[in-house]
């Protein structure tokens, strides 16, 4: 993020979040990539926190395709789980999610 990184206390309370929400954006076979950077852009525009999908196809390194991710959007990586990304952003104007 911008300013300061999440707390350990605000990446389990997001954790907790992401695993009610349904992947979002999907990494597929060409990996991470301006298609998947425009599709996250506009899924962050109605929501703080993501769910990506890395596709069976994926062959790059996860953690690596996480930070990139991430890097790309501007936002927080929360978690990396098998092939699952959680990543935090929050709006400008309109916060969803209000961190403890």
């Amino acid at each position: 993020m911008n300013e300061t990184s999440l707390t350990g206390k605000q990446r389990r309370y997001l954790r907790g979040l992401g695993n009610q929400l349904e992947p979002v954006v999907s990494v597929g076979l060409k990996g991470v990539n301006e298609g998947v950077v425009a599709a996250m852009e506009s899924a962050f525009n109605s929501a703080d926190l993501l769910k990506i999908r890395l596709q069976e196809g994926f062959t790059g390194n996860r953690h690596e395709a996480a930070e990139k991710l991430a890097h790309a959007a501007k936002a927080e990586l929360v978690q990396v789980l098998g092939k699952t990304i959680l990543l935090y952003r929050k709006h400008p104007e309109k916060p969803k999610i209000e961190l403890p």
